[in-house]
C-alpha cells in the first residue's frame, strides 16, 4: 500500500463512528480506530498487542461479549453478526458486533471485528416497546374499568364504583365506623309464590322488581349492599357522607312503596301475581367497609343496627314502612306519621316505639296511602286451624278458632287463643295462609295477610257457600 493509500486509509479508520479492530488467529489484538477504543472505554495501551482473551475477564457482565468474539477467532468458515451487552465499568451498552475475515495474499490471517454502539437505539427500541406496552395495558385498563362499571354500577352506587376504582386504597380489607340509616325491604309470600310460578316468569318478575327498587334507592343517594333473593338491604351516608342520610332512607322507602303500584300493572299485563312490599328503617352506628378475604370481598355493612332494622322489617305487612325512633328523630322533612307501636324486639332492651310513615314533606313531596284492612261480616265463622310462627318456622302445636269476617288483604280470626300484637300465624286455609296480628277488636284478631296460597279463594268460597246452605 503506497503512501497516499495508507493515508487515506488511516484517515477513513480514524473518522469512522463504528469501531474497527483487528484480532490475528493467535488472539492477539492488532488494531483498534478510536472509535473502538471509544466504545469499549478502554485506552490503546491496555488493549494493542494484547492477547484479546487476557482484555476483558475483569467483568463478568461481558462474557458473552468475550466469547461472540472467541467464537469469530475459532470460527474460520463463516463470518458472525450479533447483538452483545458490554459493561464499562460504569454503564452497560448494546453493542452491534459484525466480524469478518482479514486476509493478505495467502489467505485469512485473522478476524476484523466492526462495532456499534446500539445502546441509544436499543434505549428507543425498548421506549417505543415500553410506550406500546403502556397503550396496552391502558386499553386493558379502560376495558376492566368499564367492565367493573358496567357490572358493579348494577348493584353499587355510583359513589362505590368510583372510590373501588380511582381510590388507591379502594380496594384494600377494612372499614369505618359510621353512622347511617339502613333500609330493609322485602316482598310478602314471596316464597310460596316461587313455587308455583315457571323459574324463567319468576326471574323476569324478580329481575323487574329489583330494577324499579334499585333506582329509587340511587335516585336518593342510596347504595344497595346486596339483594337477599327478593329483599333488599341498602344504606345511606356511605361511602358518601351525607347529613341528610335519615330523610333520605325515609323518602326513598315510601317512594319505593308508591312504585309498586307501577311495579304491579306491569306484572298484571304479564299475567304475574300481586307483589306487597314491607319496608324497615334504622339509623346507628354500624362498620361499613370492604369485607372478606383478598380473593373474596364485598363493600359490606356490619353492626347491632343492622340486625335491628332486619327485625324493624319483619314487623311490617305489605304495603307499610316502619321507621326507628333515632331515624324519625334525625329527620328534618316533616313525616306523615300513620300509626305508631311498641314492640319489644330480641336484643333490644325496653320497648321500641316504631312509627308508620306514610309521607314525607318538603323538599321530598313523596306520599302513600296507607294499607288499611276493612273486613266484612261473615254469616258464619269458618273453622280454621293455625299454628303460631317463630321465624320461618311453625309452632307444632295446633291451635283451633273462626274467621268471621273476611276482606282482601286480610281477616278477624275469632280464637280463645292469647295472641299478641304482631305475632306471625299460619292459618289451614286452601294451603298455607301466613298473616300477622295487626289489631285486636271486639271481633277477634285482625290479620294481615302475609303470603296468600293459590288455593285461599277456593277454600273461602267453598266455605262460604257451606255456610250459607247450613243457614
Amino acid at each position: 500500500m503506497d503512501n497516499s493509500s495508507e493515508l487515506i486509509h488511516r484517515s477513513i479508520m480514524r473518522d469512522m463512528s463504528e469501531g474497527v479492530m483487528t484480532i490475528g488467529f493467535d488472539g492477539v489484538i492488532t488494531y483498534l480506530n478510536p472509535a473502538a477504543l471509544r466504545i469499549l472505554s478502554r485506552e490503546e495501551h491496555e488493549l494493542l498487542g494484547q492477547r484479546f482473551g487476557a482484555c476483558f475477564f475483569e467483568y463478568a457482565e461481558n462474557d458473552g461479549f468475550t466469547q461472540a468474539v472467541l467464537d469469530a477467532i475459532y470460527d474460520r468458515t463463516r463470518a458472525h453478526e450479533t447483538v452483545v451487552p458490554y459493561f464499562t465499568g460504569t454503564e452497560t451498552r448494546q453493542l452491534w458486533m459484525v466480524t469478518s475475515f482479514l486476509t493478505d495474499q495467502n489467505g485469512p490471517v485473522g478476524v476484523i471485528v466492526v462495532l456499534s454502539d446500539m445502546s441509544e437505539l436499543a434505549e428507543l427500541r425498548d421506549a417505543v416497546k415500553a410506550m406500546e406496552r403502556i397503550r396496552t395495558l391502558n386499553e386493558q385498563l379502560e376495558l376492566r374499568n368499564k367492565l367493573l362499571g358496567e357490572t358493579f354500577g348494577r348493584f353499587l352506587s355510583d359513589e362505590i364504583v368510583r372510590q373501588l376504582l380511582e381510590t388507591p386504597d379502594g380496594l384494600a380489607l377494612g372499614g369505618k365506623k359510621r353512622t347511617i340509616t339502613i333500609l330493609m325491604s322485602d316482598l310478602r309470600g314471596f316464597t310460596a309464590m316461587s313455587e308455583r310460578m315457571d323459574a324463567a316468569d319468576l326471574i323476569a318478575m324478580l329481575n323487574h322488581y329489583l330494577g324499579e327498587m334499585t333506582e329509587v334507592i340511587q335516585s336518593r343517594g342510596g347504595t344497595i349492599i346486596e339483594f337477599i333473593g327478593d329483599g333488599i338491604l341498602a344504606i345511606f351516608g356511605a361511602p358518601a357522607p351525607s347529613e341528610a342520610h335519615a330523610d333520605d332512607a325515609v323518602a326513598a322507602a315510601v317512594e319505593m312503596e308508591t312504585r309498586m303500584k307501577a311495579v304491579n300493572a306491569w306484572n298484571a299485563e304479564r299475567g304475574y301475581p300481586v307483589l306487597e312490599m314491607g319496608i324497615g328503617v334504622n339509623t346507628g352506628e354500624v362498620i361499613v367497609g370492604n369485607i372478606g378475604s383478598e380473593k373474596r370481598m364485598k363493600y359490606g355493612v356490619v353492626g347491632s343496627h343492622v340486625n335491628l332494622c332486619g327485625r324493624i322489617e319483619s314487623y311490617t305487612v305489605g304495603g307499610q314502612v316502619l321507621v326507628a325512633p333515632q331515624t324519625r328523630e334525625l329527620c328534618k322533612a316533616k313525616l306523615t306519621v300513620a300509626q305508631e307501636m311498641t314492640v319489644y324486639p330480641k336484643g333490644v332492651q325496653g320497648a321500641l316505639v316504631l312509627s308508620q310513615i306514610t309521607g314525607v314533606g318538603a323538599p321530598y313531596h313523596v306520599s302513600m296511602r296507607a294499607g288499611t284492612v276493612k273486613p266484612h261480616a261473615l254469616a258464619r265463622p269458618i273453622p280454621v286451624r293455625f299454628h303460631r310462627l317463630a321465624g320461618k318456622h311453625g309452632d307444632a302445636k295446633s291451635l283451633y278458632g273462626g274467621v268471621v269476617a273476611v276482606a282482601p288483604g286480610g281477616a278477624v280470626l275469632d280464637t280463645g287463643e292469647a295472641l299478641e300484637i304482631l305475632d306471625n300465624v299460619q292459618l289451614e286455609a286452601g294451603g298455607r295462609l301466613t298473616a300477622k296480628v295487626v289489631e285486636q277488636t271486639e271481633q277477634g284478631f285482625l290479620l294481615r295477610y302475609t303470603s296468600i296460597p293459590a288455593g285461599y279463594e277456593a277454600w273461602l268460597k267453598e266455605e262460604r257457600g257451606r255456610a250459607e246452605r247450613r243457614e
